[in-house]
């Protein structure tokens, strides 16, 4: 793949559907101990909130990543930035934006993210397109265990 003249960065965005209010879907994604039964299944430790570092740990990738939470607002807005490969910054890392919006007159929370931002090459491409399917299973486990108490990544990985 060549790199176009015109595309500088790689970046993604997902979405879903949460059957919950606002405050609950965003309590989910903040709070370890909700996190830690649902995405990060090694366990997250820290609340995500504005200028805390935390730490997720996978089962399937186990050893703990670092992130840094750049912006925290309540029930609206999260922004991380964590290692990457094959980014275009020289701190190595990329920036993921958590937005939620209340629908269906608040029964249900829209939830979007979006990552960036990776060299616009085939190694970028690859590692864009295995966190967009990390983020895409993040929302589909947030909303299994928010409707249903059901841990999907239980065995998924390993």
């Amino acid at each position: 793949m060549n790199q176009d003249e015109n595309l500088r960065e790689l970046r993604f965005t997902v979405s879903g559907r949460v059957r919950r209010p606002i405050d609950q879907v965003y309590e989910a994604i903040v709070d370890p101990d909700q996190l830690s039964r649902y995405f990060a299944t090694g366990g997250a430790r820290g609340r995500l909130e504005a200028g805390a570092v935390v730490t997720w740990d996978f089962q399937e990738s186990p050893g703990g990543f670092p992130v840094d939470v750049v912006e925290a607002e309540p029930p609206r807005r999260i922004v991380i930035r964590w290692a990457g490969d094959h980014v275009t910054g020289d701190d190595g890392r990329t920036t993921t934006t958590f937005e939620l919006e209340p629908i269906d007159d608040g029964a249900r929370t829209l939830v979007t993210i979006t990552e960036s931002s990776w060299q616009a090459s085939e190694a970028g491409a690859k590692s864009a397109f295995d966190n967009c399917e990390g983020w895409t299973g993040m929302l589909a486990a947030l909303k299994a265990w928010l409707e249903h108490g059901i841990n999907l990544r239980d065995g998924f990985y390993l």
